[in-house]
């Protein structure tokens, strides 16, 4: 079946498609929307145009649209999107990174039933915790581009999830209640290498904006 990859470039996107490659599905292209929300409750935001840099690096093509990023408005434009990559790649179905996101969830299905096209969700209800070490045993290297909740603040962005990663957000999980994978939209993340990868990338030069608990690090991949 030929599918086409909901894509972010972030942890969850990028393992999504690792496991469509591991189960011999044909992945035909990426399909990649630049919102310019940066709230958006349906599409990563921070760092988003690297996708372009990270479709080189896989050896995947890229079909990109921009939204407004309007409520549901978004949703038309993700339709968009998806009816490119079908009518481009001839796709049969769509792989999305959503772990427990009833919202972008059911959503994204509807949007497949009205094209006709499967949906799978192979990271669906998995342990955020048990995501995070298979990140790290499967040589991925994941930054933290975007923290969003108390306690997190500046000093995490730029870090790598690894052991001690996890076990922080382990304790910070069991004392306030944040989710260890960031599904709540407490952080986000940029793969910088992972075993799909047909070339290295780096991050070229980077910025930090905000203030308290709500920091983004807009980074530049070459």
């Amino acid at each position: 079946m030929k599918l086409g990859i909901l894509f972010s470039g972030g942890k969850d996107s990028m393992y999504a498609l690792y496991l469509a490659k591991k189960e011999k599905y044909s992945v035909e292209c990426l399909i990649s929307i630049y919102s310019d929300n940066k709230e958006s409750f349906m599409f990563h935001t921070p760092s988003i145009k690297n996708v372009e840099q990270l479709s080189l690096a896989l050896d995947l093509p890229l079909v990109s649209v921009t939204t407004l990023g309007e409520k549901e408005k978004e949703l038309e434009d993700l339709e968009k999107a998806i009816r490119i990559a079908i009518q481009k790649y001839k796709i049969e179905g769509i792989v999305t990174g959503a772990v427990e996101s009833v919202y972008q969830a059911s959503r994204i299905q509807k949007i497949c039933c009205t094209l006709q096209i499967e949906c799978f969700n192979p990271l669906w209800q998995k342990s955020g915790e048990q995501i995070l070490w298979d990140l790290v045993k499967n040589k991925f290297k994941v930054m933290i581009t975007g923290v969003f909740a108390f306690p997190l603040d500046k000093s995490w962005l730029g870090r790598v999830i690894d052991a001690s990663f996890i076990s922080d957000m382990k304790k910070l999980h069991e004392r306030y209640g944040i989710s260890m994978n960031g599904e709540g939209g407490e952080y986000e993340s940029l793969v910088i290498s992972c075993p799909l990868f047909k070339r290295k990338v780096r991050v070229k030069n980077y910025e930090d904006f905000g203030e308290k608990n709500s920091w983004r690090r807009e980074v530049s991949l070459e």
